[in-house]
């Protein structure tokens, strides 16, 4: 629910534009009111998001439930997506990490 909210939140305030991304990201951290929080809010939101997501993958290694191919194929899909989704939020700023990182 933060995640949507702060995406929702960021996205109001964001430039999709090669040229303006970076400034318009800028201009969220600096000049929107709490902008700079509800960006941490939605960065660090994002990691413990991964964190559960390995510490549930951690438990079905543990238990054995990658016995059950189909649910745990659908599983590794749902990783895939979801990494996938979270490139595509790192990229977007257009900073340098967006390139080199």
């Amino acid at each position: 629910i933060i995640q949507t909210i702060t995406g929702l939140f960021l996205a109001m305030h964001y430039t999709p534009d090669i040229s303006s991304a970076f400034s318009s990201v800028a201009h969220i951290h600096r000049d929107v009111q709490y902008g700079w929080l509800i960006r941490n809010l939605h960065a660090n939101g994002a990691s413990m998001f991964f964190v559960c997501i390995y510490l549930h993958i951690g438990r079905g290694l543990y238990y054995g439930s990658y016995m059950y191919t189909e649910t745990w194929n659908i599983g590794v899909l749902l990783l895939l997506l979801v990494m996938a989704t979270a490139f595509m939020g790192y990229v977007l700023p257009w900073g340098q990490m967006s390139f080199w990182g």
